[in-house]
């Protein structure tokens, strides 16, 4: 069986490393970013994929970054790998490292690539009001995203389908697929193919400011911000000084002045239509159902959030 040498992080990540050790390939080396502090530095947080490799007696290698080159280089060489499964992994990988396995660096993408290159195409997809989107194999080059690719697997966005739902359905979608396309990779199925890059588009960084509602969206956009960015950094508004996150909302007809809150169960005008909102949360409290909220708060029917 071939050695596949895997890199990933996030959650997103494991059921493929999942998929790839009950297919039996030999894992010989997982590399993942090293542990990170919790929110009040008390303790360290290991990453989703170096408890699965040590609940699963794989060895794992978590540098914080490839300054040291040569060293991982060697280490690598010294596997002698047939190739580098790297997904979610959050480092950029330096191009003196690309060839040390025979069948070179694939990533898995989750975007139906040259669409959304970058480093959130998930949140991106859905706050673009995209139907929908996918992931790409693809191979790692020097350039960001824009590696040949191998196969493409595409999956509908849901309108109420939120960035934690979307994630979780791609990362099974391609654990599902991926056995296939690295036998495809090895037995020379196929070739891989340029990406048009007259039509590439990008997915950059999200920005906790970016959260901000504007009422003076359209109400299907802001539905787009709220399910983008969720669970963080989240879809907020400022209310008498304190910033309020709503979790969940879909959209109704109704219209007033954006940014008015319509009824008494907290409907808010938008730029065009409304949006009602089922779940939310004020900073330092508990996430309450809209019934619960509306029981102790100021926001009440014909109040303008703009502004407020």
């Amino acid at each position: 069986m071939k050695k596949i040498v895997f890199m990933g992080t996030s959650l997103f990540a494991v059921p493929i490393l999942k998929s790839i050790f009950q297919k039996g390939y030999e894992i010989p080396l997982v590399y993942t970013q090293p542990p990170s502090k919790s929110n009040r530095g008390y303790k360290l947080s290991k990453s989703p994929i170096q408890i699965f490799c040590e609940e699963n007696n794989l060895s794992i290698r978590t540098p914080e970054n490839f300054n040291k080159i040569e060293d991982e280089k060697k280490v690598l060489e010294k596997i002698e790998a047939d190739m580098a499964l790297v997904v979610a992994y959050g480092q950029i990988l330096p191009e003196s490292i690309l060839n040390v396995c025979k069948k070179g660096f694939i990533n898995i993408h989750a975007s139906l690539l040259p669409k959304l290159r970058g480093a959130a195409p998930i949140q991106r997809s859905i706050m673009n009001l995209d139907n929908e989107t996918g992931v790409s194999i693809m191979q790692i080059n020097e350039k960001l995203d824009q590696g040949k690719v191998y196969s493409q697997h595409k999956i509908k966005i849901n309108k109420d389908d939120n960035a934690e739902d979307l994630s979780l359905k791609l990362s099974n979608l391609a654990a599902k697929k991926i056995v296939d396309d690295i036998e495809g990779i090895f037995e020379n199925k196929k070739k891989f193919s340029e990406q048009d890059h007259s039509k590439a588009t990008y997915a950059n960084k999200i920005k906790k400011e970016e959260g901000r509602i504007d009422w003076n969206d359209q109400a299907e956009k802001i539905i787009g911000k709220i399910n983008g960015l969720y669970p963080v950094p989240g879809a907020w508004f400022y209310f008498d000084g304190a910033r309020y996150k709503i979790l969940k909302a879909s959209v109704s007809k109704n219209s007033a002045t954006p940014g008015t809150v319509i009824d008494d169960d907290i409907e808010v005008s938008c730029g065009k239509n409304s949006i009602k909102i089922l779940e939310i949360q004020r900073e330092g409290k508990k996430i309450q159902n809209i019934k619960d909220f509306i029981l102790g708060t100021k926001i009440k029917k014909g109040v303008n959030l703009i502004n407020a």
